[in-house]
Parts: C-alpha cells; structure tokens; sequence
C-alpha cells in the first residue's frame, strides 16, 4: 500500500483532499491559530500604499517592448544592407541588445535621481 507515495493514486488522492477541503472551506477550522491568521490577514487586506503598476511596467515591460521594436527596426535596417540572413539576424540581435541596456541604465539614472529629489 505504501510502497510509491508518488505514485498516480496518492496524487489523485491528494488533489482530491485539497479539491474538497477548498470547497468546504474548512482548513481553518481545527487550527488553533485561525484568530491571529485572520487578524493577520486582514491587516495585509487594509494595507494602504502607493500603487507599483508604473514601476512594474517601467521593470518588465518596458525593456522587453524596446528589445522587440530596436530588433525589428535593426532587422529592416539590415535587411537592406546586409544580404546574409544569419548576419542580419546576429547584428541586429546584439544592437538590440545593447538599446535596451542603454535604456535600463538610463531608467536607472532617472530613478536615482528622483529618489534623490524625494529624500
């Protein structure tokens, strides 16, 4: 009976204990710090603070969106200029490269500075 607990039944097991348990919303139930975990939560729940929607756009979109417009535009460039397809391909994949570290430093700069304004 317990010779392989990663075996097919005990995951099929396992995910239909937490399956019924989260339709019940019972896990609580017998813990005997249910109160101070739901105080707990509760106070994350009213936390108040600044919206991280533009440094998140700022973090991760932005330096992908300029990766992906200076690769294409480098590979219209190129495309010109340049007869190899690996060749065009290989420049403009590491100028690409390059515009978008220049661009994280520069939002880096402009970061530092700001934060230097606010303090």
């Amino acid at each position: 009976m317990f010779e392989n607990p990663g075996g097919i039944y005990y995951k099929f097991r396992f995910h239909y204990m937490v399956a019924k348990t989260m339709a019940k919303q019972v896990f609580c139930e017998d813990c005997n710090q249910k109160h101070d975990c739901q105080r707990i939560y509760e106070q994350l729940g009213d936390v108040e603070g600044p919206s991280v929607v533009i440094k998140v756009i700022v973090a991760f979109l932005l330096p992908l969106v300029v990766f992906i417009v200076s690769l294409a535009s480098f590979q219209e460039i190129f495309a010109k200029a340049i007869s190899s397809q690996r060749v065009q391909t290989a420049f403009s994949f590491l100028l690409a490269l390059v515009v978008t570290f220049i661009c994280i430093l520069i939002v880096r700069v402009i970061r530092k500075r700001i934060s230097g304004l606010e303090n």
